[in-house]
């Protein structure tokens, strides 16, 4: 499959091992190597995630994130129409790993600054037309600015998961190996943190409009499963 352009729009998709779509993201393409794809987006983006995380982010209730999750273990949810807020987002993906690594760009003053780095473990990319496919394995890793301190978050949400099947044992072992690899990363300032001054002047390109889906859709679509 080709590779996406500069500037290009793209969407993000979690899909459960059902085939169903957890969420959808709108995205920009900053940049697509063989070494990473690295896309961002800005508040207005356009998203797509399940009805019940949409309450638990209106209402800042955590437990009905758990419900959530309750609803994804039987594979039966709704998705409703979100929109990014806040924080200017880039993104970075290396095709095979079980991570991606984020990077939070908040207001200050007349411009922005970066709040702070956030890894997220989850599913190896699997390229789409539209796109890519991964699934959010639910635990993070919080790191500073300056690279200088870090903390695991949602280890809780990740047991809860973990109790449901949602995530499996070859996963679980999956995520294990990534987090050594992070810290690795971290402690070595190798791969994207070798680049991290770089990547923290990085701002959202003015000229680029607000990054939008193609279509709505209430219900969580089904999509073709790896391979077919």
């Amino acid at each position: 499959m080709r590779g996406f352009e500069t500037g290009q729009t793209v969407v993000r998709r979690d899909v459960h091992r059902s085939g169903r779509v957890w969420s959808e993201l709108a995205l920009r393409v900053v940049a697509d190597t063989g070494e990473a794809l690295v896309t961002a987006c800005a508040p207005g983006a356009q998203a797509r995630w399940p009805a019940l995380y949409a309450q638990a982010r209106a209402e800042g209730d955590r437990s009905v994130r758990t419900e959530a999750f309750d609803a994804m273990a039987t594979g039966e949810w709704e998705l409703a129409a979100g929109v990014w807020q806040e924080t200017d987002l880039l993104l970075w993906k290396p095709p095979t790993s079980w991570f991606s690594v984020n990077a939070f760009f908040v207001p200050d003053g007349d411009g922005r600054r970066l709040r702070n780095w956030y890894v997220n473990f989850e599913h190896p990319t699997r390229r789409t037309e539209a796109g890519f496919d991964t699934l959010d394995l639910t635990v993070d890793l919080i790191v500073a600015p300056d690279l200088t301190g870090w903390e695991w978050k949602d280890e809780d949400e990740y047991a809860h998961v973990r109790r449901l099947g949602i995530v499996s044992d070859t996963e679980h072992r999956a995520v294990d190996d990534a987090r050594g690899e992070v810290l690795a990363m971290l402690t070595g300032r190798s791969g994207v943190f070798a680049q991290a001054e770089r990547w923290a002047a990085w701002r959202w390109e003015p000229a680029w409009p607000t990054p939008c889906l193609s279509r709505p859709t209430a219900a969580a679509e089904r999509v073709a499963p790896e391979g077919g």
